[in-house]
């Protein structure tokens, strides 16, 4: 059974695969959207299958995909175990209960033992909430004798209350009043400290005035879920006197959270080391240990089985037992110590993260005054919002929380070994969260990445801050220019937004918004082509905000005079094309019509020239031979450039089309003269500005010279018939007209 699965696992694993496993590959997934083989298929045309789904959206699920190829040995025991499972539910009834007993005996000994929960029992569960969920059920039939009968009549007369801290999960209270049938008003949420202590922390103050007022209303305390380490930020209720105010209430006190990790450990801080005198407390041990589809267990202690049972928290079901058994063999191979070193290597991690960050100026940690909790809260801090009284403190506090989730999501992309996430704290808005207990071990987080991960953020706080103190002179600057409208994100990590307005005339509101949405768009398109080192996008894809550019960090030496300018010129020239466009389509139309109304005006005129005998087939050509028609050929050529209509005589007696007016000049962007190898939008350093001042010195000299030169004798010009092309007489302008009238449309009439 290890081989096969072993064998399983290396082909699930290996992503390269040969032309031939493609095809297979392919012909597999088409064969799955069929109805069942009648004959069946083999096991590596199904795991090929699997591995098919597994990698079918990889860009987004790389993630998960990574998960699974750092599965190592231990991991190995773990899946191993649900296939021991499977095989040993067929084993008789002696044997399996013999076997499951010891083997559910075993895996409770040896977790009360390592977190010095003593005289517990064990329950283990898929879902981490099931397991308060069964507690629930357990104090509610140990409070209330005559549920069993009676049911919600007794709830009714009595109401039960569970309380627990707002740091909690939000969904939890929810979830557990929907499964145990309970209104919500069953559920009491109890504030945080606000003056003294952790603001992560329950308010024991406020908890014992709660009690006092339900217990005079009549209501019964039944729970307390308290947190040892919070969702969120970490953090340590005071267990030691919420016991105590749960011994005096007569309530049950279940503790979960990530720090109950660190009962595994030689030394405990007193604050974590109070959750071993709980009722109840739950341990994932799957991402802390990396063990994969391992079940959580909520450690209890309760002295009578049949409300144990009735509870559901223990079962006369064999194979229910069997949930332990991936559980029991990983413990085995771990031992004690590769247990103890897994949580303590995370414990580290977290400290040197701690340490490197304390050091680095403009960034905020949330962490406990005793420092052991295994979850790091840090956040990009910005010093100069106390000095600057002109922008209000509410907006920055909001282009702070974008920063930080732009650093978030950078850190997460370019160290992803890491495992950071962003987490929205109360008080203080959204933080970048490092929970090496949750990831480490199934990313395989080592001290090297803590080290590339600090060294990100020195990299990333200079470019937030610049972009933060630039975001007033961009909005000043957009705001001089005309066409550009500024419009305030507060949601976008960026240097700002705005909108290039167009000048329409069209009263039909869709039509000007379509027009919007497509110079917005192609100027879009045109910064992205630039050369520079800005990033410009649409913005998000649901945003509030349409028909805008986003523009994304900035460095120190951006010149945003220069940007916006640049902005703006081009957004002119794509407007002034796009109506250049629509002008000459309508011109052109209307050039056509008057066209042929002319020449249909001209043959009525050369009918009576001729006589009605000339137009006569056989007669005419007789006529024409004995007394022909000395005509000039009338036509009609439409110049582009000037937009009017033209005789086309001239062109017939001199050979040679004649060049009108000439066009316009083409709105141009012009940039500022630059040095080998600066790029777009950047400001000259000191060292550039000087020997930009020397060659412009040295040019003013050269000048100077020139002038004091005598002055060559102008040679005559030589005169140039227009009729006969020639290259060498053409201005520059004549080609742009000689261009435009290549492209000029000629209609003439048919003999």
């Amino acid at each position: 059974m290890g081989k096969n699965l072993n064998e399983a696992m290396k082909m699930l694993e290996d992503g390269q695969k040969s032309a031939e496993d493609e095809r297979e590959t392919k012909n597999t997934k088409e064969r799955h959207t069929r109805p069942l083989q009648g004959s069946g298929q083999n096991m590596v045309s199904i795991l090929q299958l699997v591995q098919t789904l597994m990698n079918e959206d990889e860009e987004e699920e790389s993630q998960a995909f990574r998960r699974i190829q750092n599965v190592g040995e231990q991991g190995h025991m773990a899946l191993l175990g649900h296939s021991l499972a499977a095989y040993i539910s067929v084993l008789d009834k002696d044997r399996l209960r013999k076997l499951t007993t010891r083997i559910l005996s075993d895996t409770t000994l040896w977790l009360c033992r390592l977190f010095r929960y003593e005289n517990g029992s064990a329950y283990y569960h898929e879902d981490d909430r099931e397991g308060l969920l069964k507690v629930c059920r357990l104090v509610i039939h140990s409070r209330y004798e005559d549920y069993t009968t009676e049911g919600f009549n007794v709830l009714y007369k009595k109401q039960p209350v569970i309380y627990m801290s707002a740091a909690s999960r939000p969904e939890l209270g929810q979830y557990l009043c929907n499964q145990l049938g309970l209104p919500l008003s069953c559920l009491c949420r109890v504030p945080c400290n606000t003056m003294f202590g952790s603001q992560h922390q329950m308010d024991v103050a406020s908890l014992d005035r709660i009690l006092k007022e339900d217990i005079k209303l009549g209501k019964s305390p039944l729970l307390l879920v308290a947190n040892a380490g919070t969702p969120a930020a970490g953090h340590t209720d005071k267990l030691a006197r919420l016991k105590e105010l749960c011994d005096e209430n007569n309530m049950w006190l279940h503790v979960e959270g990530v720090n109950l990790a660190m009962l595994a450990l030689g030394h405990v801080s007193s604050s974590v080391l109070a959750a071993t005198k709980c009722d109840s407390m739950t341990l994932t041990l799957g991402p802390w240990l990396g063990l994969p589809a391992v079940p959580a267990v909520t450690l209890y202690r309760h002295e009578d089985p049949a409300l144990s049972l009735a509870a559901g928290l223990t079962t006369s079901q064999p194979v229910e037992k069997l949930r332990a058994l991936p559980l029991w063999l990983s413990l085995q191979y771990l031992g004690h110590s590769g247990i103890v070193e897994r949580i303590k290597h995370a414990s580290q991690l977290s400290q040197r993260l701690l340490e490197n960050l304390k050091d680095l100026p403009s960034i905020k940690t949330s962490v406990e005054h005793d420092g052991n909790s295994p979850v790091v809260v840090f956040k990009f801090f910005y010093e100069g919002s106390g000095s600057d009284s002109t922008v209000n403190l509410s907006t920055i506090e909001r282009e702070s929380d974008a920063m930080n989730q732009w650093l978030g999501e950078q850190l997460a992309a370019l160290i992803p070994s890491c495992g950071v996430d962003i987490v929205e704290l109360e008080d203080e808005g959204l933080c970048v969260r490092f929970n090496p207990m949750m990831t480490s071990a199934v990313l395989g987080t080592a001290t090297q990445d803590i080290d590339q991960l600090v060294e990100c953020v020195k990299v990333k706080i200079p470019i937030i801050q610049n972009t933060l103190q630039l975001k007033e002179e961009f909005r000043l600057e957009v705001e001089r220019v005309a066409g550009l409208s500024y419009v305030v994100d507060y949601s976008w990590a960026g240097l700002g937004v705005l909108r290039y307005e167009h000048i329409s005339e069209e009263v039909d509101l869709g039509k000007r918004e379509a027009e919007l949405e497509k110079i917005n768009a192609l100027l879009l398109k045109k910064l992205n082509e630039l050369e520079s080192d800005l990033c410009f996008s649409s913005g998000p894809e649901f945003g509030a905000e349409k028909h805008c550019i986003y523009i994304g960090v900035a460095t120190e030496d951006l010149d945003v005079s220069e940007l916006v300018e640049t902005i703006a010129v081009m957004g002119r020239e794509i407007e002034e094309n796009s109506r250049l466009l629509e002008n000459m389509t309508e011109v052109v139309r209307k050039g056509i019509l008057e066209a042929e109304e002319q020449l249909q005006k001209a043959n009525e005129e050369r009918l009576l020239e001729e006589g009605v005998l000339r137009q006569i087939p056989l007669v005419g050509s007789v006529l024409n031979w004995l007394s022909p028609v000395q005509a000039t050929p009338k036509g009609r050529t439409f110049n582009l450039t000037a937009g009017s209509l033209e005789s086309t005589e001239t062109t017939y007696v001199s050979k040679a089309q004649v060049t009108g007016t000439s066009p316009p000049p083409t709105p141009t962007l012009g940039h500022a003269k630059r040095h080998p190898g600066q790029r777009l939008f950047k400001r000259l350093s000191r060292n550039s500005d000087a020997m930009s001042e020397t060659s412009s010195i040295s040019h003013l000299e050269e000048v100077e010279n020139l002038e004091a030169a005598p002055t060559p004798e102008p040679q005559p010009s030589i005169p140039t018939d227009l009729s006969t092309p020639s290259v060498e007489s053409h201005s520059e302008e004549s080609h742009e007209a000689e261009a435009l009238d290549t492209n000029t449309v000629e209609s003439e009439s048919l003999r």
